[in-house]
């Protein structure tokens, strides 16, 4: 699945599938300007920024068991989310700090380091990375990845996969090539 933030003519925070089917709304209520979002894989939450309502909330996968983890003016001033153990991770653009927040209560806010021009944060640690099994889009003896001749993408599942063409090409009838 996909997660994504979206602040248009109306916030939410969406979901769907690898080639952007199924598009699902998870939130779509008392939500105004999500800046940010993070993943928790091993117990499927959501958390997310809302630097307008100014705050830090969680739901999961579904949109169910909403939960507003901080709230306050210094919410307006973070950008980028990473989740890692009973921790959230994001940087402070005010003061460029790198901070640590306890995803459980909001509390025990730590200032790590500080960067200059830090945007973003990213946590890289070997049990968030899902394990890779089988699925549709591997390459193929011939070297095309799910036998797509541009580009595969996972669908609705692990066994299923969609093919697309790069810009200014399109799918051939046998919905693998591109001309």
């Amino acid at each position: 699945k996909l997660f994504f933030t979206d602040y248009g003519n109306t916030a939410k925070v969406e979901r769907c599938d690898m080639d952007g089917m199924n598009r699902t709304w998870i939130v779509d209520s008392k939500i105004e300007q999500p800046t940010a979002l993070a993943l928790d894989l091993i117990n499927k939450y959501v958390y997310w920024l809302d630097i307008y309502l100014e705050s830090v909330e969680v739901v999961d996968y579904q949109g169910r068991r909403r939960q507003t983890i901080t709230k306050g003016r210094q919410i307006r001033h973070l950008c980028g989310l990473a989740v890692f153990e009973n921790y959230l991770y994001t940087v402070n653009s005010d003061n460029l700090s790198i901070l640590r927040i306890n995803r459980y209560n909001g509390t025990d806010v730590e200032a790590l380091a500080r960067l200059d021009n830090a945007k973003e944060i990213r946590v890289y640690q070997k049990r968030t990375q899902a394990a890779v099994r089988s699925h549709a889009c591997e390459p193929e003896p011939s070297g095309t990845p799910g036998g797509c001749s541009h580009l595969c993408l996972l669908s609705s599942s692990h066994k299923a996969r969609t093919c697309r063409c790069r810009t200014g090409f399109i799918l051939g009838t046998d919905g693998r090539s591109c001309k």
